[in-house]
């Protein structure tokens, strides 16, 4: 306890640093909803003890041990069959979303489509946000950032101080703009050809929602989704030195209010009996809709990766219709509509980017664990 973090993707542990992030960074605060909601609970399932992954029999409790993980949430039918918090997880902690995030944006997207403040997914990212003109992101739709296929270049080699993931983090430090690093983006490929995963992608979609709500990312969360989803507790937002929102990876949040963005989008973006997201966009948001968008497609720091892309929702190979927001270090709101499960899952898996193989990374792994959770409610 005490003292700044550990570096990310250093190996080190960082539980202890995630479940405190407010100690190291400034945030823009969300507060509870005026009418909070806690889900229900049910019989308490036994989690099986192990799951396949690549035709291999694994230990449930050993995933859970190796990756760090800190809160374990199930839900069936909205109602809670497991919960468990381990480390430095808790059912009061804000822990960080890092990329879950992603798809809290996605969903503010929707509800901006829905209200007229866009026009349509397939106009100019840049006819609504003045910043991005001139930038890699100049021309490019609005559907083609959401599915991260802008063609805009990305980097993720924290070894070298010029690629994009090193700049974007120097422009969250003390005197930086993540806006005016968003301004020096440039292109690299076709938009709509390549689905190439970007921080600055989102980042992007959060300068939209700036621009065509005309209040802070936070503020519009508060009154879109926090408030009328219940949210129990306050959650927070990490900003830059300008007071902007780490759109692509910065929520401070509980397990049991992440849980509600899935139990949302579970339910085609209805939430106790009103419309939150528009059904249609749910719908189009977790689905393929490209070749270039199909599991094994989607590249991740240049590496192909196993599971496809929405709307800011990753796709699990397959036709069951599940989905998933995930996180670096193992964050994941995991949905199968199916059998009506949501599950959260917070790590902080120590060996996350010290390599590029998912043997140490377990984005997909962790998929086959849920996937194993997800069948005990077959019986």
């Amino acid at each position: 306890m005490g003292g700044p973090p550990p570096p990310l993707f250093s190996g080190q542990r960082q539980y202890e640093a995630f479940s405190r992030i407010r100690e190291f960074t400034p945030v823009a605060g969300m507060a509870a909803s005026s009418h909070p909601f806690a889900f229900g609970d049910g019989p308490r399932i036994d989690l099986p003890e192990t799951y396949v992954h690549e035709g291999e029999t694994r230990s449930l409790r050993g995933l859970f041990e190796t990756t760090d993980t800190s809160a374990l949430l199930v839900l069936k039918d909205g109602a809670v069959r497991f919960e468990d918090y381990w480390l430095t997880g808790g059912r009061e902690v804000q822990w960080i979303s890092m990329s879950v995030a992603k798809s809290f944006i996605s969903a503010l997207i929707g509800i901006a489509l829905e209200e007229g403040r866009l026009n349509s997914l397939d106009d100019a990212i840049s006819d609504y946000v003045p910043g991005l003109r001139g930038s890699g992101y100049d021309g490019v739709s609005i559907r083609h950032v959401l599915q991260m296929s802008s063609g805009v270049r990305w980097r993720e080699d924290y070894a070298d101080p010029d690629s994009e993931i090193s700049r974007m983090s120097a422009a969250l430090a003390p005197g930086g703009s993540l806006d005016a690093f968003m301004a020096t983006m440039v292109r690299e490929f076709e938009p709509g050809t390549v689905c190439q995963y970007s921080s600055a992608d989102t980042q992007a979609l959060g300068m939209l929602l700036r621009a065509v709500t005309g209040e802070s990312i936070a503020a519009n969360m508060q009154e879109k989704l926090c408030e009328p989803l219940g949210m129990e507790a306050p959650s927070f937002w990490i900003v830059d030195a300008q007071g902007t929102e780490m759109a692509f990876a910065g929520i401070l949040m509980t397990a049991r209010d992440f849980a509600k963005i899935g139990e949302l989008y579970r339910n085609g973006g209805a939430w106790q009996g009103r419309q939150i997201v528009p059904a249609a966009y749910v719908a189009a948001s977790t689905r393929l809709s490209a070749p270039h968008l199909a599991p094994g497609k989607p590249l991740v720091g240049g590496y192909p990766f196993g599971l496809g892309y929405g709307y800011q929702w990753w796709l699990p190979d397959g036709n069951r219709g599940e989905f998933s927001a995930i996180g670096v270090y193992n964050q994941y709101v995991y949905v199968d509509p199916s059998r009506g499960v949501v599950i959260v899952k917070l790590s902080a898996n120590p060996a996350y980017g010290t390599s590029h193989d998912d043997a140490d990374n377990k984005d997909v792994e962790t998929i086959s664990a849920l996937q194993a959770i997800g069948r005990m409610f077959d019986a």
